[in-house]
């Protein structure tokens, strides 16, 4: 222990490591700043687990053509730990975006973005966009369907900017489409460029902490006035501050630890995301996913009329970068407590079931067609007449259900005909179905008219209240 001693001695005495890292540790932060305050220090623990991580995996994967997608099997089946580390790097990714979102929300809650701290907040909006293009860009080095299909979603939806769309598409596939190059690409932006930049965002962030300290636990007698806020903070921190380290950071050190044990647990027992077939973009009955923190973003497109299609694209992104950007220059006073600002627990209710609702909704793909659909069941058809199964045999043969639902069986890409019965009459359905439309395809020349009928009289079930329908004439 002696030597051990002397040679830290030595190191400190040349580093300076006592001299500038322990006052950092060693900072007093108010003494209520408990429990509601780990998620930015664990969004940070989560951050270092996936540069680890994708360190070791950045040793084995090769980041070209088919050698990607045989790399990766190499990973996750026959290299030592492999298997682990990419679930690890998986369940971190969702664990660092989850961490990153639970913190501003919880910023925006006690309004610590109010002065001095309107630059933490900025810095913080900053990272979090950096964090969600570190999770896109990640999707593609899995390189499969998934992976593929999203990039061109991108890339389709980035050509749509005016003037530049073009030349922003080509940036981001390296060409004309996505191959080997935009792999290359995206491999760069996810290993160097994207972390370089949270690497500098956080060492931002963390000196506006150590330069305006950490926010107290709002108080509703205590609003946020510029004028006095700095000595009023300070003469708090004199009677009841204490040291981060050791006095506040164990709740950091437990809560981190706790969700480190929780990522391992899922990259062991469900192990990471399953390799689908190699990616093939001849293949149009590919039905990509992102990965579930997109799935919100899809689903509202997915439900817009294609008029709005490019504004919303275009607009949603910017305008919420700009909306979250500037907040403290909307407030950067007054009070800070909940209970002072109902307004802002009502955003963020708001704003958290919108957001399950829609990833609920987003689960069912509604912006592509369902390939694998089955068979309708008996208790779906609910007839025993020749012409009406034989109605809906036809309508999953001819495609139909690979967009349309019927009780919970089909995809979701267009509308319901779960009730249709209610809503078009015999003729209203011959014509839809001969003529198509808005992504609908025209069936005139694929069915016959016998066919026609049958789909038809199946269509014409479809109603709230099947035994109550009149009988009518089924010739067309």
């Amino acid at each position: 222990m002696t030597m051990l001693g002397k040679i830290w001695n030595w190191i400190d005495d040349r580093s300076g490591f006592s001299d500038v890292v322990m006052p950092m540790l060693e900072h007093v932060v108010p003494r209520d700043a408990r429990w509601w305050y780990v998620f930015g220090s664990a969004t940070l623990c989560a951050f270092i687990i996936q540069v680890l991580t994708g360190v070791a995996l950045a040793m084995v994967y090769v980041p070209g053509g088919d050698a990607a997608y045989e790399s990766l099997v190499y990973i996750t089946n026959d290299a030592t730990l492999g298997y682990l580390v990419r679930g690890m790097h998986y369940y971190g990714a969702t664990a660092m975006v989850m961490l990153a979102v639970i913190h501003m929300t919880q910023v925006f809650l006690h309004a610590s973005y109010k002065y001095p701290r309107e630059m933490n907040w900025m810095s913080g909006v900053v990272l979090l966009f950096v964090v969600l293009g570190m999770a896109f860009t990640g999707q593609l080095l899995r390189w499969d369907a998934n992976g593929v299909w999203s990039v061109m979603v991108a890339a389709e939806m980035a050509a749509r900017v005016p003037f530049v769309g073009g030349y922003i598409s080509h940036f981001l596939m390296g060409g004309e489409t996505v191959g080997g190059s935009t792999l290359s690409r995206f491999f760069a932006i996810h290993v160097f460029i994207l972390p370089g930049l949270i690497f500098a965002g956080v060492g931002l962030h963390l000196w506006l902490i150590l330069r305006h300290g950490i926010s107290e636990m709002p108080k509703a007698d205590q609003p946020v006035n510029p004028e006095t806020y700095k000595e009023e903070y300070e003469g708090r921190l004199k009677k009841t501050g204490v040291p981060f380290w050791p006095i506040a950071a164990w709740r950091d050190v437990v809560f981190s630890t706790i969700m480190v044990a929780v990522i391992m647990g899922c990259a062991i027992f469900a192990g990471p995301p399953s390799l689908g077939p190699a990616p093939d973009p001849a293949n149009i009955h590919a039905n990509p996913m992102p990965d579930w923190y997109f799935w919100w973003y899809f689903a509202v497109l997915s439900m817009l009329p294609p008029e709005l299609e490019t504004y919303v694209i275009l607009g949603m992104p910017v305008l919420g970068a700009i909306g979250l950007f500037i907040v403290p220059m909307l407030s950067n006073r007054g009070h800070r407590a909940p209970s002072k600002r109902p307004w802002a627990i009502g955003t963020v209710i708001v704003g958290a079931t919108a957001f399950v609702v829609l990833t609920i909704y987003g689960y069912r793909k509604p912006w592509s067609p369902d390939f694998d659909v089955k068979p309708l069941p008996p208790e779906v058809v609910r007839s025993d007449d020749p012409d009406i199964q034989h109605g809906a045999v036809l309508l999953r043969q001819k495609g139909c259900l690979y967009c349309h639902n019927v009780d919970g069986f089909g995809g979701y890409r267009g509308p319901e005909l779960s009730v249709i019965g209610d809503r078009l009459d015999r003729g209203e359905l011959v014509i839809r179905i001969n003529n198509g439309g808005y992504n609908m395809p025209s069936f005139a020349s694929s069915l016959t008219a016998e066919e026609l009928k049958q789909m038809v009289d199946f269509l014409l079930t479809r109603t709230d209240h099947p035994a109550e329908q009149a009988p009518e004439d089924r010739s067309i």
